[in-house]
């Protein structure tokens, strides 16, 4: 597509410019990224993340002046294969998951990542949480198979790291359109609780923490405790869990929260965290939808390159990184969704305000997959 390019300002919604920029084979221009700064420039894990996109693609091109505050970036074809990758400590191997999750299935050949780096920190979603939320996801759309796999090899917590992540998933000629507007009432929770050297018994901690709130709810509850040992364990002490309420009619919802890392402010007990955990996956319930909020604009990204047919999916509450991507949307793809507000009723207890998104998918077909 030979169309002339986008331009935009500043470091912010970085991914989502360089991710739709590669899919919908604009360049794009960013300029004044960080200008003002003391440290001008593009941060190392941005510049990490510029070096993922160009392993996972041919014949991207990029041009960064000397300062790092002008980026020029003109995608080349999604070709994936076998790609191992040192991700910036930073930020989490979930930082650059996240924008793997949206490219995988358009690439040419089936992706292989392996990704090396922090697999659980405070800032991004843990590994954990893209693998109980967003594999489920991806499957919707018809993105399945035993070829779609997200694996914790050794976990490595902040600010060391020192975890290892494996993450393959097939290619797609057409993604299916999706009708999700029945979220469903919860049947189950499930979770994960980690330690890595520390005792294991934090991890037993924080479930009883954790158990102690969700108990009052919903009886079949099980969260399993992981601790790795030895080389496995990365190069920071830490603990954390994620949790993950399942519906009836298959939504995933997920919390989480992960200890501070080490020389990084005040320690956390295991049994707050645990707590705190459980609250923010009731918050999460009470926002609700067909998709949880960390998986919003990964749903919006194959609705709006599905096959041109209708595609609903019924959102909770908006959050700001979504809003503004589907403005991104508009620009990158002329897409346009139709959002409706809808209120739930007073004695039908759902939550908070839902929004119906729906779109008629761009017919993005996969260009490098030949019609077998």
């Amino acid at each position: 597509m030979a169309s002339q390019g986008l331009t935009y300002d500043g470091c912010n919604f970085f991914r989502q410019r360089l991710v739709l920029s590669t899919l919908s084979g604009k360049r794009v221009k960013i300029r004044n990224i960080r200008s003002k700064d003391d440290n001008p420039g593009l941060r190392d894990f941005e510049a990490s993340f510029i070096r993922l996109l160009d392993k996972v693609t041919n014949g991207t091109r990029i041009e960064i002046n000397q300062t790092g505050t002008v980026l020029f970036y003109q995608p080349g074809l999604l070709y994936g294969g076998v790609v191992e990758h040192e991700c910036n400590t930073q930020r989490s191997v979930g930082y650059y998951l996240e924008a793997l999750l949206m490219l995988a299935p358009f690439m040419k050949n089936p992706l292989k990542a392996v990704l090396k780096g922090v697999t659980n920190d405070p800032t991004d979603p843990s590994v954990d949480q893209l693998k109980y939320t967003s594999i489920p996801v991806m499957k919707k759309f018809g993105i399945d198979g035993e070829g779609l796999e997200l694996k914790v090899v050794k976990r490595g917590m902040a600010p060391g790291g020192g975890g290892e992540v494996l993450f393959t998933c097939p290619v797609r000629k057409t993604l299916r359109p999706v009708q999700l507007s029945e979220p469903g009432k919860i049947k189950r929770i499930r979770g994960i609780a980690y330690s890595v050297r520390v005792s294991p018994q934090m991890a037993n901690r924080i479930v009883d923490s954790a158990r102690s709130i969700l108990n009052k709810f919903i009886p079949d509850i099980y969260i399993y405790t992981d601790h790795m040992k030895g080389d496995k364990s990365g190069k920071s002490p830490g603990f954390g869990l994620t949790l993950v309420a399942e519906t009836l009619n298959g939504t995933f919802l997920s919390a989480e929260q992960v200890s501070t890392p080490q020389g990084q402010g005040d320690p956390v007990l295991p049994e707050d965290l645990g707590r705190n955990c459980a609250k923010l996956l009731l918050e999460e319930i009470y926002r609700g939808g067909c998709i949880d909020s960390a998986n919003q604009s990964l749903a919006l990204v194959y609705m709006t390159l599905g096959q041109q047919d209708v595609s609903k999916a019924l959102l909770g509450h908006l959050s700001p990184y979504t809003i503004e991507f589907l403005r991104h949307t508009r620009d990158f793809f002329q897409m346009m969704f139709k959002i409706e507000t809808q209120k739930p009723s007073e004695d039908e207890r759902k939550g908070g305000d839902k929004v119906l998104m729906t779109c008629v998918g761009a017919g993005y077909t996969n260009i490098s997959k030949s019609i077998k």
